[in-house]
């Protein structure tokens, strides 16, 4: 019995035995570690990954250790950094652990997929690491524009909003360029101001304003105006659409094209007026006013055309009275015809003539005193 205890004993003290060698033994073949808590991550192309990882140093003496990286991927920015320096090792306290960083930039052209980093240090100790890219990625420029089309007279002005976006690793520089036909003004706006260039970050974007003024008297119709923005290895391109719908002016004269009368104080003179459409599009509601010095009247027989067509024409008959107080002298009257898309304005001279009747009594003065005059002198002229 005695004999079977010791045998018991002595194969327990013997396993302890080889689990502690097999600690001792595992301890010793692993001085070293590596640990970060990131080591599966989910990455856009463009974006930039920061781990911190861990080197342990399991020892009782300084160990150096040295890292490198292996399976990095064509054309991605991979760094370790450790106090703000690149390093290639690090010295580790005995018992303790040692921080360093390592930067991954994903670049904009990369494939969707899977991509694995290792940090390798010279102790045979590595850390791989798993980046999955989750969307195709380029390297581009993106020109858009949310209204590419817009419609309006030949008068009008096109302002249209677009957006450049910079989807290269790199600054880039662009120039501003249209190609619109002659006559046509086209003008680029950023941050308020014109510009011929903008300059934008990596993975950034630009909102740029495009002005363009067509020429005068366009013809009706849809013109495209090709807009680019290039820069020295990359650029975009966007075609801009201007619906001209036509032509808006109205003239307002007289039948002969004169525009002057003679009036007497207080009296009336009948002028006749010609409106005409001298665009490309039918206008409606066209209004007649007048603006008159003071105390003089205007009447039109008609105050507003319900709707003229293009190269049409029509009479309107207004009646001028002139004020009662007026002296002699030449007075201003203004008539407009104004429609909602043009107007027209006719600057009139009205001279004012004195009476026949004024005219009739001075020469009755006159004479009055040319007879008092002879009276006077054949009475006393003989004394």
């Amino acid at each position: 019995m005695r004999s079977w205890k010791a045998k018991m004993s002595l194969l327990l003290i013997l396993t302890l035995g080889v689990m502690l060698l097999g600690a001792a033994s595992a301890a010793a073949a692993e001085p070293i570690e590596l640990y970060t808590a990131l080591t599966d991550v989910i990455a856009s192309p463009g974006q930039e990954i920061t781990y911190s990882i861990e080197v342990i140093n399991n020892t009782d003496s300084v160990q150096r250790v040295g890292l490198q990286l292996s399976g990095v991927p064509n054309g991605w920015d991979v760094e370790l950094t450790s106090l703000s320096r690149k390093v290639e090792g690090v010295a580790v306290k005995p018992q303790s652990s040692q921080n360093v960083s390592l930067s991954v930039d994903v670049p904009l052209a990369v494939a969707k997929g899977e991509y694995t980093i290792t940090v390798v240090s010279d102790r045979g100790v590595s850390l791989p690491i798993k980046v999955t890219v989750s969307e195709e990625g380029a390297y581009e420029t993106e020109f858009t524009s949310e209204q590419p089309n817009l419609e309006g007279s030949s008068s009008s002005s096109f302002s249209y909003s677009a957006k450049i976006t910079n989807k290269t690793a790199e600054q880039q520089t662009y120039a501003l360029r249209h190609a619109a036909e002659r006559g046509w003004d086209v003008r680029f706006r950023a941050s308020g101001k014109d510009v011929s260039s903008v300059v934008i970050d990596p993975n950034e974007s630009q909102n740029i304003t495009i002005e363009i003024t067509p020429p005068t008297q366009v013809p009706a119709g849809t013109y495209k105006i090709p807009i680019e923005a290039a820069s020295g290895a990359t650029g975009g391109t966007l075609e801009l659409e201007a619906v001209i719908t036509g032509t808006y002016d109205v003239e307002l004269t007289t039948p002969t094209g004169r525009l002057s009368e003679t009036i007497k104080a207080g009296g009336k003179k009948t002028i006749n007026l010609e409106v005409k459409n001298t665009g490309t599009v039918d206008l409606r509601d066209i209004q007649l006013t007048a603006a008159t010095p003071v105390d003089w009247e205007v009447e039109f027989d008609t105050t507003e055309i319900d709707m003229l067509e293009a190269g049409q024409s029509k009479t309107v008959t207004a009646t001028v009275t002139a004020s009662e107080k007026a002296i002699v002298g030449d007075y201003v009257l203004n008539m407009t015809a104004r429609a909602p898309e043009a107007e027209s304005q006719a600057t009139f001279r009205m001279t004012v003539e004195a009476s026949v009747l004024w005219g009739w009594l001075g020469i009755l003065i006159v004479a009055a005193v040319l007879g008092g005059v002879y009276g006077l002198f054949r009475k006393y002229g003989r004394r």
